[in-house]
Parts: C-alpha cells; structure tokens; sequence
C-alpha cells in the first residue's frame, strides 16, 4: 500500500505492508514541495518500491485533513467523491488543495489501484451533540453545515490502540495530546472521541507552530473594521501563518528546539513563546477532562509531543489538579510511559504513526 500525507508544511510518502505493518520504503519533506519537487518523490518512491521486488501497489491510501459534511468515513475515491472532496478545500486551504492534487497525480501514475480518502475529521464524525454545536443561530449552523469537526484523527486512533496495549484494562478515560505543526487535545472514552479542541477549521484550539489557535473572535471583528482595516486575506495569512510560537518569539523560529535553546540563553521572547504554548495545552487538556469520568492516562503524540520533553513537563506541571505528575523521565526509542511507577495518573509517548493508521483505515474502507 502507497501512503500519502501531505501536511502544512510537509510531505511524506510510505510504501506499507498493511497484513504486517511494517513500512518498506519511505520519502518525505518538512518545507512545502513544488509541484516537480512532489512528483520526483513519489517516483523515486515507486521506483524504490519496483526494485525492491516486493511487488505492485494493490492500494493508495490518502490523507485528507478535512472532510467536510459529506466526507464522515474513509472512502473510496471516484469522481462524485472527489467532487464532494473539493468542496472542504476552503475549510483547510492549506491542506486539502494540495492533498487533492497529489490523489489526481496518483490516480494518473497509478491507475489501476483503488485509491482510497481517509479523513482526519472521521474519527471524531460521532461528538456528542453539546461537544459538536457552535452556539450560534440555529438558521447558521443550518445553512452553512457550522460545527466543530476535529482534526489529527489518524494520529489519535492510533496512539488509542497503543495506549490501550501499554495499558490494558486502563485505558477506557484517556487525554491526548496531539502537537506538532498543527496542534490539538482530545478526550476519548471507550475508544470513542467525546471532545477535541479543534473545531470547524484546524485554526481553533491551541497555539500551533504558526497558527494562532483561538482567539477573541469580538477581536477579529475589530480588527475587519476599524479605521484603518486589515484585509481578510491579509487577516488569514496572520492567523494561519504568522502566529502561534512564530509570532510570539517575534519571528525568531517556529521550531520548539529552537526555542528551548533561545529561553536557555535568555531571550525573553523564546521564553514566553513556549510559556504561552504550555498552557494553552494544559487548558485545553482540563477543559477536554471535563468529558471523561476519570483521567486513566495522558497521551503525548505528534513530532512535539514524541520529541520534546521540556515542552510535556511544562504542560504536566500545569495538570496537577488533574493528578498529572509534575515530574517526567525524557524521550524513549519506543512508545510507553514516561511517568514515575507509582504515577496516579501514567503519562506516555506515542510515535505518531499516521501510514500505519492510513492503512488499516484504507482496508477497512475497501471492505478487509
């Protein structure tokens, strides 16, 4: 199976073996590709994948960060489903335009294939009704289909499964915390999502690497309407790419190591920037809490949550009223626990592992 996930700010392409999970090939990107730059990888991949001699792609599996009202599950691609794909572009103009592109790339190398849309929107498709409604007026939320979605689904499914066999039996009330590029909360209880941060679009919630999170929307409007206006593009090139640890360190970095090593050497800025990341995670986290009838662990997920422990102490010492640790072990070379023993409430890492869970996704769609 072909993978193919096409983030923010990156690229990456594996080629899987869905029965053993394991990943046989693999091709990435962290900056945004051009267009020769995509369809070089993805052949160099394919090339790889010929000379290895482990066969034929049978399935391309695709991400597809939102899915909008039409698109609830993994499905499938034709063209009425690629049609109803487009419409969710302007919901995640930084995602999905370029995530369709590659389908209809792949759908020209690859023909043959079944090429399959797994949306991250499909794990949070059953939110309770309060954790889902915008309260805004009813003819609103009607007309143009407002409520909150949710996003990083594939990662979560996955560090549930994992979590679940770190901790079997202790696992049915769980936080996770997915934080990279993007960034987002969720609470799960029995393997069901019952409340994420992200909402409509993946700018809510959390501050990001670049984008804002949430913000006085009271704010927004004055900043549309005041003497000297801001345009709206001009107001979602801000939200969406020169806010959150970017825009707090006054355009130093948007990259956490970097940030840590500045607050070190004392600038200020750097400092504040990771301060205000902290505990806009662990607010987010307490309010998910909320959704749970207990809290049996803590996930950490994401290239953030897997790789950068001052940035986990930093929210965890924040959550000791929910009996989070304030003290934690570093990172691991494998998924489990990074909390002390006798932890009331144990605290993990899991690599986020979004290929294998496109995988399983893309075979449960095509029917096993």
């Amino acid at each position: 199976m072909l993978t193919v996930n096409a983030g923010s700010s990156s690229l990456r392409v594996h080629v899987v073996d869905a029965e053993r999970e394991t990943v046989l090939a693999e091709r990435g990107v962290t900056h945004p590709p051009s267009r020769e730059e995509t369809h070089a990888l993805l052949d160099d991949l394919l090339g790889a994948q010929d000379r290895s001699g482990a066969g034929p792609v049978d399935v391309v599996a695709h991400r597809l960060v939102h899915g909008g009202a039409a698109l609830r599950s993994p499905v499938r691609v034709d063209d009425g489903v690629l049609r109803a794909a487009w419409q969710a572009a302007p919901l995640a103009p930084s995602h999905v335009p370029t995530a369709l592109r590659l389908l209809e790339f792949t759908r020209d190398r690859l023909p043959e294939p079944p090429q399959v849309l797994c949306p991250d929107t499909a794990f949070h498709a059953g939110l309770p009704a309060e954790a889902a409604t915008y309260a805004l007026p009813a003819r609103w939320r009607d007309r143009y289909g407002l409520r909150r979605y949710g996003f990083h689904g594939l990662s979560y499914r996955w560090a549930v499964r994992q979590a679940r066999r770190l901790l079997p039996g202790r696992s049915e009330n769980l936080l996770l915390a997915h934080l990279g590029g993007g960034a987002s909360v969720c609470a799960v209880r029995g393997g069901r999502s019952v409340d994420t941060s992200m909402g409509f679009t993946p700018l809510e919630g959390l501050a990001m690497t670049t984008r804002s999170g949430s913000v006085d929307p009271g704010m927004l409007l004055w900043l549309l309407t005041k003497d000297e206006p801001i345009s709206p593009d001009d107001l979602s090139e801000g939200l969406y790419h020169r806010s959150g640890l970017l825009g707090l360190s006054n355009g130093r970095s948007a990259d956490t190591r970097d940030l840590v090593r500045a607050a070190e050497e004392g600038d200020e800025a750097s400092a504040l920037a990771l301060a205000v990341f902290a505990h806009r995670g662990a607010r987010e986290l307490a309010a998910c809490a909320t959704s749970l009838e207990r809290v049996d662990a803590l996930v950490f997920t994401g290239e953030i949550g897997w790789d950068q422990p001052e940035v986990r102490t930093a929210i965890c010492a924040r959550l000791g009223v929910l009996g989070l640790p304030g003290r934690l072990a570093g990172n691991r070379r494998d998924d489990g626990a990074i909390s002390p023993a006798d932890a009331a409430v144990p605290v993990l890492v899991v690599r986020a592992r979004e290929e294998l869970s496109l995988a399983s996704e893309a075979v449960a769609a095509l029917g096993g």
